[in-house]
């Protein structure tokens, strides 16, 4: 593994004393228009999936089969990595969160035959979230994830847009509230300001170890298109894991 010393890298850092988050982080759920197929994807495939917001106070109940830990992804794109930790670790139960409609019928299209969207079994310990991952995060009970992946988050690049950078210093009090002691906070990005941005923020804080980065993907990290198009681009990406106190 290769690491970068200092917590500032690839852009200059912007002040951590941001606006507070809006009441949401994203921009449009749509891009282009959805086909028949992923139509039903989001109408009788993800209601059998979603995530019990109601039931967040004993979130391993909410599973097929109770799992030996609990883990949340935020904002999970194409779903790839979300299908590559759930095949490497099937004993975890997985809260997999993203807001964009053709992310979410992506993800869901690997999982259920063509032709088998209200009938085909799903993931045991598979569930999916479809709006804010911090309505999860506040409906869930103090230390009860033992592991949060951030891959590739918006960078949202422009400084009056900081706000709705997810690495933010009141999301990352939410963070340190549900992980338990010990759990690991995995983060990602290609993108200079947000690189540096993730740096200042997470050096104002006490609730994480904040080793340097990796500029090379660590072992048991799994690939995304988000990071393979940054190293076609030649950005750089970095990979932080910061462990809760």
């Amino acid at each position: 593994m290769t690491e970068v010393t200092g917590q500032a890298v690839g852009g200059q850092p912007e002040t951590a004393d941001v606006k507070p988050p809006p009441e949401r982080l994203y921009g449009r759920q749509r891009g282009h228009p959805l086909r028949p197929r992923q139509e039903r994807l989001l109408d009788e495939t993800l209601p059998r999936l979603r995530f019990p917001l109601e039931k967040a106070a004993d979130p391993a109940a909410v599973f097929g089969q109770e799992p030996e830990q609990i883990w949340l992804e935020v904002g999970f794109g194409g779903g790839e990595h979300v299908l590559a930790q759930t095949q490497a670790h099937p004993q975890v139960g997985y809260i997999a969160s993203e807001v964009f409609h053709n992310g979410l019928c992506s993800l869901l299209s690997r999982l259920v035959p063509v032709g088998q969207e209200a009938t085909a079994p799903v993931p045991d310990r598979l569930r999916l979230w479809d709006d804010d991952a911090r309505l999860v995060l506040r409906a869930l009970p103090e230390a009860s994830l033992d592991r949060l992946f951030l891959m590739f988050p918006d960078p949202w690049p422009k400084a009056r847009h900081a706000k709705r950078r997810f690495v933010h210093p009141q999301n990352v009090a939410l963070v340190a509230r549900a992980l338990k002691p010990g759990a690991v906070w995995r983060v990602a990005s290609d993108d200079p300001t947000y690189q540096a941005w993730v740096g200042e923020v997470m050096a104002q804080q006490d609730w994480f170890e904040t080793p340097a980065p990796a500029t090379t993907r660590p072992e048991g990290w799994f690939p995304t298109r988000y990071e393979a198009k940054a190293i076609a681009a030649g950005r750089q990406p970095l990979y932080w894991t910061f462990t809760r106190r």
